[in-house]
């Protein structure tokens, strides 16, 4: 029904009331000293909900976003500083249930929008960040823009639920379609080139891509274009014989009246676009299980395996079929690439491996990891082939692993590394969970159980983890913090001594930290960074190449600089890169590498040397943020040859950031100098 004059009217009418309103509610809380305003925020965000509401009501929000930053609205909150606001967190917010977070959150998004608009100049924000933070709320809630409310929205949120949306196409009217889509791409091919194992939020996103770009009510926009089309026609269209993504069937039926060169056509095809974008289509699975009948020709092509996995997949050939039996179907396709990346990396021909891998084929699994793997991924394929693809993909993606949403970044870490350095050990790690549903490991000598053992660092069980990791975290974290509870009492920090038992042989029994356990100062700052070049920078360790992945510890900081926690991450080298800058490459398991940890340190995955699942910083950058590392206690280096100047560097980052009220006063005093 079209609207008449007197029900716009009236809703003017009503817009009007509230918006006047809202603004005596500003005026008051900007006529109250800081100290008492939090006492007019309730007024504040009750005038704000009521003018949402109403038709036009974003607009009237946005016009007054100087104002309400002015009247001190986000004074003391999660969004006082926009400048260091991170995008992937506003959906939870928005979904969070609770009505002044969802307000606030979308006065937050309308002050960006007024700054991107050039209408409110912001003294720590530009208007081309302001856009681009937008571009990616937006790009990453698309639903939010085309997909109805649904009936647990409208029960758990009511109007509110309305209120959002909305927002969000105001935002998106704003903004301009097109740079959505484009933001989209570009975090989503972020994303991949690091190559996780976990891709199922990615492929979700490139699913609701598909479908709006085929919804005639829908204008993304098209300025995209190949990127976009590449990454859709990699799940549903990737040769000629799915282009049209006809199913099942059709494509079975369309590959048996296939000659050799048209299969080989396909697989070719296949591999190419898995290699190019790390992700697995469907009829991928489907036609590697076809070619099961045919030939390991067309299977090494269909992998797009290098001379080495083609010498693995012929050597190793029934055990590659039985892989493949057991473990590839279409809901488990995405171990397709793990499968190609264990073979390229020639693991096959060490000893243990391959019996190991027929002794995980025929694993008897435990009720508890049954069900575990049924809740978790439901139960087609059976949870034997599930674990199984998982154990592909670790195996082929030992950077590739995450911790999830959980506080395990250790025990990821560890499961990184046996697969990065030990893969049969991990292996067994995998049986001893999976069969048993207790791991053991020695601590000095001493046993610990895991079923023993208290609670670890996680309070709950994690969910959000791949096959391999669901069944064996738990058991590492319960017993690392075994470990923890062991070291109590001793001096320094636990460590020194968990760490070389925990993570394996190859961890250096030279143990350095420059924070003082009891006090959180730090200390010795000048010796704990000198020693780190003379362990890992080449030019002073006689250009020795590290051997065997190091644990180590950083202070994540935020955009801003700002002290976060202490994270566990693995150095795996230190090279030079593509432009000749030294930079630490290392593994971080928090899923997303690419971080900007403020003061210039801005974490890179791509485009400076790195290898697929690595994070990269300049060499004193990355020293800058460290706090723990190991080293071979009997391989000194030449720490006295650093220069002086690099050290006061490095502690100028430190100052700047976590160590800015850790350092003890006048500590400095013998390395003043130029700070950058």
């Amino acid at each position: 029904m079209e609207p008449t004059v007197d029900n716009v009217n009236s809703e003017a009418a009503r817009l009007g009331k509230r918006v006047a309103s809202l603004d005596d509610a500003i005026r008051a809380m900007a006529e109250t000293r800081d100290f008492g305003k939090h006492t007019k925020l309730r007024r504040v965000l009750e005038a704000l909900r009521r003018v949402l509401l109403q038709q036009g009501g974003a607009a009237a929000v946005q016009s007054r976003a100087q104002a309400l930053e002015e009247a001190g609205v986000f004074l003391e909150t999660d969004w006082a500083s926009p400048e260091i606001l991170i995008p992937s967190l506003v959906g939870p917010s928005l979904h969070s249930g609770d009505a002044d977070t969802v307000v606030m959150e979308a006065a937050s998004e309308l002050r960006m929008l007024a700054v991107a608009r050039g209408d409110f100049a912001h003294p720590t924000l530009s208007a081309e960040d302001a856009r681009l933070f937008l571009s990616q709320v937006l790009a990453t809630n698309l639903e939010l823009l085309f997909a109805p409310i649904s009936e647990a929205e409208r029960a758990r949120d009511g109007r509110t639920a309305e209120l959002v949306r909305d927002l969000f196409r105001h935002l998106a009217d704003e903004i301009g379609y097109d740079s959505i889509l484009d933001n989209l791409v570009d975090e989503i091919w972020r994303i991949l080139r690091q190559r996780p194992i976990q891709v199922e939020d990615v492929q979700s996103l490139i699913t609701r891509i598909a479908v709006y770009r085929n919804d005639p009510d829908v204008a993304l926009g098209v300025s995209s274009g190949q990127g976009i089309d590449r990454l859709i026609t990699s799940l549903f269209g990737t040769t000629e014989a799915c282009r049209e993504d006809p199913g099942f069937d059709v494509f079975h039926s369309r590959l048996e009246a296939m000659d050799a060169g048209g299969l080989q056509y396909e697989a070719s095809g296949f591999a190419r676009a898995m290699h190019d974008t790390g992700l697995v289509s469907p009829y991928h699975a489907q036609l590697l299980r076809f070619l099961l009948r045919e030939s390991d020709y067309l299977l090494a092509e269909a992998l797009g395996l290098s001379d080495t996995g083609r010498n693995c997949l012929l050597r190793y050939s029934e055990l590659v079929h039985r892989l493949i039996e057991v473990s590839v179907h279409p809901q488990t396709a995405q171990s397709v690439y793990g499968l190609a990346l264990l073979l390229d990396r020639g693991i096959l021909h060490e000893p243990p491996i391959v019996p190991a891998l027929w002794r995980q084929l025929a694993l008897d699994l435990s009720p508890v990891a049954r069900d575990r793997l049924t809740a978790a991924f439901g139960d087609v394929p059976d949870p034997r082939a599930r674990l199984v693809a998982g154990v592909l993909s670790m195996l082929g993606q030992p950077l590739g692993v995450g911790q999830g949403d959980n506080p395990t970044c250790q025990s990821a870490r560890a499961l990184s590394m046996w697969s990065y350095n030990d893969p049969d050990y991990l292996l067994q790690m995998v049986v001893w969970a999976a069969r048993d549903d207790e791991v053991i490991m020695h601590f000095e000598g001493q046993p610990i159980s895991s079923k023993e053992s208290a609670s670890g660092v996680a309070s709950t069980l994690p969910t959000d983890l791949d096959p391999v990791s669901l069944l064996v975290v738990p058991h590492l974290d319960r017993i690392y913090a075994e470990m923890g509870r062991r070291c109590a009492g001793r001096p320094g920090d636990p460590h020194r001594w968990v760490n070389p038992e925990f993570h394996g042989w190859w961890t250096g029994r030279g143990f350095h930290i420059n924070v003082d356990v009891e006090t959180g100062n730090l200390v010795e700052l000048d010796d704990f960074l000198r020693q780190f070049h003379a362990s890992y920078h080449p030019s002073y360790n006689g250009e020795q190449p590290l051997i065997h992945p190091q644990p180590a510890g950083v202070a994540v900081t935020d955009s801003a600089a700002r002290y976060v926690g202490w994270h566990a991450i693995t150095i795996l080298r230190a090279a030079p890169d593509p432009q000749d800058v030294m930079r630490v490459y290392f593994f971080n398991p928090n899923n997303d590498s690419g971080q900007d940890w403020g003061d210039g340190v801005v974490v890179s995955t791509a485009g400076n040397g790195e290898r697929f699942g690595e994070a990269s910083l300049p060499f004193d950058q990355f020293a800058s943020r460290l706090y723990i590392f190991h080293a071979d206690p009997l391989e000194r280096g030449e720490p006295e040859r650093v220069p002086a100047e690099d050290i006061t560097r490095i502690i100028g980052y430190i100052e700047r950031s976590w160590g800015n009220d850790r350092l003890p006063a006048g500590s400095l005093q013998a390395l003043e100098g130029p700070r950058s």
